[in-house]
C-alpha cells in the first residue's frame, strides 16, 4: 500500500519480540518502546529538508548541512507520551504539541478530552505519535486535528498497526506516511489488535491493577 512503511530492520523485530513478551516488565517496556520509536523517526526523517552551513571545527572550518524545517511532534496522550523522549533526542529543537482521546468502550469511537496545539504559524513537518494504531479512530482524528492547523507534511509512527487501522487511516489520508514496526492480524471484538501486546499505555504506566 502506498505511504505505508512495515520497518523490517533486525533491530526493529529484535526489539519488538521483547515488547510483545507479556512477561516484560513496565521499565524494560518503556525502554524498548524508546529504543523502536527513535528507529521509527530514523525512517520518518530521511526525507527532511537541509540547507547548507558552515561551521568552524578546532582546526578549520567545515561545510556540513542542517535541518531547515520546523518539526513538530504530536504524541496521542498517553501512550504516545512513551515515544517523545527518544525523538526529541533526535530533534532537539523540535516542537512538542499534545492531542488526547480516549475510546468509548461501547462504540469503540475516540471521545478527544485535550488539544494543544497552537493557533496558526503551523510547523513545517509533524510527527503523529501513538504506539498502537487499532481502529484507526484516535489517529484519524488527531490527523484531522494537526491538517487543520495547518501543517503540510504530516507522519504517523505506530509500533503495531491492525490492517483495519491502517486502511482506515490511508482512506482518509492517502497522501500521509505511515511508519510501522509490524501491522500484524487482525482486531478482535474489542478493538484490540492480535497478537498485539496489549494496552501499551496500562504496560507503560504499570496501571494494569488500575484497569
Amino acid at each position: 500500500m502506498r505511504n505505508v512503511f512495515e520497518i523490517r530492520h533486525p533491530l526493529v523485530q529484535h526489539h519488538l519480540a521483547r515488547l510483545r513478551d507479556r512477561d516484560t516488565g513496565p521499565a524494560e517496556f518503556r525502554r524498548l518502546l524508546q529504543r523502536l520509536s527513535a528507529l521509527l523517526a530514523y525512517e520518518a526523517t530521511q526525507d527532511l529538508v537541509l540547507q547548507d552551513t558552515t561551521v568552524q571545527t578546532p582546526l578549520a572550518p567545515a561545510r556540513g548541512r542542517v535541518v531547515r524545517q520546523r518539526i513538530g511532534v504530536v504524541p496521542i496522550l498517553r501512550a504516545g507520551l512513551g515515544m517523545v523522549d527518544p525523538i526529541v533526542n533526535l530533534i532537539p529543537d523540535a516542537e512538542v504539541w499534545h492531542l488526547g482521546f480516549y475510546r468509548d468502550e461501547k462504540t469503540l469511537q475516540p471521545i478527544e478530552y485535550y488539544r494543544k496545539l497552537p493557533q496558526g504559524d503551523p510547523v513545517d513537518v509533524s510527527l503523529v505519535l501513538d504506539p498502537m494504531l487499532a481502529t484507526g479512530g484516535s489517529a484519524v482524528a488527531a490527523l484531522e486535528a494537526v491538517h487543520a492547523w495547518g501543517v503540510k507534511t504530516v507522519k504517523l509512527l505506530a509500533m503495531l498497526a491492525s490492517p483495519e487501522g491502517v486502511r482506515r487511516v490511508h482512506q482518509q489520508f492517502p497522501d500521509m506516511q505511515l511508519y510501522v514496526c509490524a501491522i500484524d492480524e487482525r482486531l478482535n471484538e474489542h478493538g484490540f489488535i492480535l497478537p498485539g501486546l496489549g494496552d501499551a499505555g496500562d504496560r507503560m504506566f504499570n496501571a494494569r491493577a488500575a484497569s
